[in-house]
């Protein structure tokens, strides 16, 4: 038991040391910016700074797209509206990377040593060592405990199913819906719930009406927190969603088995789970062990010796899940799918392959059973256990955000968004921002969101589909240089840039690249038919003039990455 509240402590002090930067730098620190800095940020700042928390759904948010529909941003009753009125952006970003580590740390510990180890003596190097590494997983930071807090929800579900439930298990399911995202992993992992609860009911043949009950509060809290979405899909829009122009998923088979093994092996962006090489290659040495023992006695005809622990047999059951997982995710994106997306617009607008994300979970409890088995079965496998830890450890550590994204020469989180840098482009431009219109090239549009300016370009979940083709209007004579481009733009959309051939999709055109745009083909006349005013880009264009463009300035300072030449349309 001491030894146990030991690693405890010093997992929670490596979990600590694990976020120091995020305190110790503070802005300058270098966190992701890919649905991140680029999108979700500014979505909830935006929103709140509007004063639009509560309005309607079809009241405008006049700072984004020359209004956003307040239903294409998120319910009022999501943690990060709250978090967002009550702190700075910054603060809420460290706030919520803390809250969620800490969450993915206590769920996994309890899931981990409350049933699937349940009366098992483990080592707590295995218990805590595999809860650490998964509670420093690089988590998309905007989906909250989307995947973090699975471990902890599947753990309050465990005990309502073994009747060992109490209140604090109740209160787990009813507020995780409030930090989480049903579209991204709940749907499927209340459904898998429900699974399991039909499963047992057929199997026992008495239902567990407790559990049953915790299936549909959570799903009926979800659905209330996202009545904005449901009301939108039971009764419409008062706009036609671009997203009904969505066309994904044209892979030959070939490509959706790539694809397949792909995500088998390296996971997804919204659910990194680096299991590659130390847990996947811990969970291969496992199977073999268990198989090699199984074919042991076999041999010697003693297969009645032959004893697996419920928790070993978990070992392959849940493999076989993350391969099913994984096919189902690459299946999506199968041509032979179109005839279900596009027999039904719910089937072209949600993407159901997103169950693959839970994958990071189940791949941290097979890595835990793996080294249980290693441990128990191979002579000196309470020596190797620690060591494969460890690595894992480092490996998980050499992709710490601030590592990672210095590395790559990312800008910091102030370098970014260069507040100084853009009151100058204000002072300059000298109006009321809410009187003029922007666009950016060479950078994500958030930045110019983020500082208070009116854009007409933006990445947008939802956003009605007549604005995605107004905008077209303005990139034609670029999208039709380069077909890559056009089709990420006319079947997706999701991000509505100035895009230009010669820069393809690269958003981050710091003034040390020193790029230079030799051949634009700008739509001014449909930019100022948008009420477009003011074009602020990452690089210099050479024939701005043959788009009518004038140059007007050219801003930079030390503090900054970037340097904006700001152009306004020829008079």
């Amino acid at each position: 038991m001491l030894k146990e509240r030991i690693m405890l402590i010093l997992g929670f002090i490596g979990l600590l040391v694990y976020l120091s930067p995020l305190v110790i730098l503070g802005e300058g620190s270098h966190v992701r910016i890919h649905d991140n800095l680029d999108s979700n940020v500014i979505w909830y700042k935006t929103l709140v700074e509007s004063g639009k928390i509560f309005a309607e759904n079809n009241a405008q948010i006049p700072n984004m797209m020359n209004g956003l529909p307040r239903a294409a941003l998120d319910s009022e009753w999501n943690v990060y509206v709250l978090l967002f009125y009550l702190f700075e952006p910054f603060t809420v970003f460290t706030i919520n990377t803390f809250l969620m580590r800490f969450i993915a740390f206590i769920g996994m510990y309890l899931l981990l040593k409350k049933h699937i180890f349940r009366n098992q003596e483990v080592s707590p190097f295995i218990t805590v060592g595999v809860t650490l590494g998964f509670s420093i997983l690089p988590f998309w930071p905007f989906g909250a405990l989307s995947i973090a807090g699975i471990p902890l929800a599947l753990y309050a579900f465990l005990n309502i199913r073994s009747r060992e439930s109490s209140w604090k298990d109740w209160l787990i399911i009813v507020l995780i819906p409030f930090y989480s995202l049903l579209v991204l992993s709940f749907s499927f992992f209340i459904g898998l719930m429900g699974v399991l609860w039909l499963t047992d009911w057929i199997r026992k043949r008495k239902a567990n009406w407790k559990m049953f009950t915790a299936i549909i509060l959570m799903g009926i809290i979800y659905l209330m927190k996202q009545y904005r979405l449901v009301t939108g899909m039971l009764f419409g829009q008062d706009f036609t969603p671009h997203r009904e122009e969505f066309s994904r998923g044209h892979k030959n088979f070939p490509d959706t088995l790539e694809l397949f093994w792909e995500n088998f092996t390296t996971a997804h962006t919204h659910s990194e789970s680096l299991h590659q090489p130390i847990i996947l290659y811990a969970v291969v040495i496992g199977l073999i062990l268990l198989i090699g023992s199984w074919i042991k006695h076999r041999w010697k005809k003693d297969i009645n010796a032959l004893h697996f622990t419920v928790t070993e047999k978990l070992l392959p059951f849940l493999l076989f899940l993350i391969v099913i997982f994984s096919f189902w995710y690459s299946l999506w994106y199968w041509e032979g799918m179109r005839v279900l997306k596009d027999a039904h617009s719910l089937f072209n607008t949600f993407n159901f392959g997103r169950v693959h994300l839970l994958n990071a979970v189940l791949w941290y409890i097979i890595f835990a059973i793996s080294l249980a088995v290693i441990s128990k079965r191979i002579r000196y496998g309470h020596w190797l256990v620690p060591v494969l830890i460890i690595c894992q450890l480092v490996v998980l550590a050499n992709e710490h955000h601030e590592l990672k994204y210095r590395s790559i020469d990312y800008p910091s989180y102030e370098e970014f968004y260069s507040e100084g840098l853009f009151e100058d482009i204000k002072d300059y431009i000298g109006e009321d921002p809410k009187d003029y219109r922007v666009v950016s090239i060479g950078m994500h549009p958030a930045i110019a969101q983020y500082n208070g300016m009116y854009t007409l370009d933006i990445y947008a979940t939802m956003y009605p589909l007549s604005y995605k083709h107004q905008f077209r209007d303005i990139i034609a004579g670029e999208l039709e240089k380069n077909e890559s481009l056009k089709d990420y733009y006319d079947t997706w959309g999701g991000r509505v840039y100035v895009y230009l051939d010669e820069i393809g999709e690269n958003y981050l055109l710091t003034k040390d690249k020193d790029k230079k745009i030799k051949d634009l083909d700008f739509g001014t006349e449909a930019f100022k038919e948008m009420g477009g005013d003011y074009i602020l880009s990452a690089a210099e264009l050479e024939n701005a003039e043959e788009s009518n463009l004038e140059l007007l300035e050219v801003f930079e300072n030390e503090d900054s990455p970037w340097r904006i030449f700001l152009y306004e349309p020829a008079s």
